[in-house]
């Protein structure tokens, strides 16, 4: 091989060669500081989000347990307070049958077919099914 004849012009081609190599080569070398650090920021916000996951997760399994606690006490509450109702219709059921009892007795129907009318002494079936089925 040849070596070549080193003249002004060839210096300049070789000049210009190089210091593009070198322009393109500090390019590159900006580039990968760049991409660098906007690995180190990707990091640094998926620690962030992988934390705020986890305090999310760890919030909704306490949110959750609470709303479990408030569904039984309002379960609890509404069997006491059907429980109640329960025990004041009874009352009322009673109190109303003994009130229609003694109209009855007082000589008045209290059947629908002739309510509040004389009984005039006699017993009407009509009455009495009705009290029956009250009291039952």
């Amino acid at each position: 091989m040849q070596k070549p004849k080193c003249n002004g012009l060839n210096n300049e081609v070789i000049y210009v060669k190089d210091r593009n190599f070198l322009d393109t080569v500090m390019e590159f070398e900006q580039q990968l500081e760049s991409l660098q650090g906007q690995f180190h920021a990707l990091k640094e916000f998926v620690a962030f989000m992988m934390e705020e996951h986890q305090s999310l997760q760890q919030e909704n399994f306490l949110l959750r347990q609470r709303l479990d606690e408030i569904h039984a006490a309002e379960e609890e509450v509404l069997k006491q307070s059907e429980l109640n109702a329960k025990k004041l219709s009874r009352l009322d059921i009673g109190e109303g049958y003994d009130n229609l009892a003694r109209l009855y007795q007082e000589g008045f129907h209290v059947c629908h077919v002739h309510f509040g009318s004389s009984r005039k002494g006699e017993d009407c079936l009509f009455c009495l099914a009705f009290l029956n089925k009250q009291n039952g």
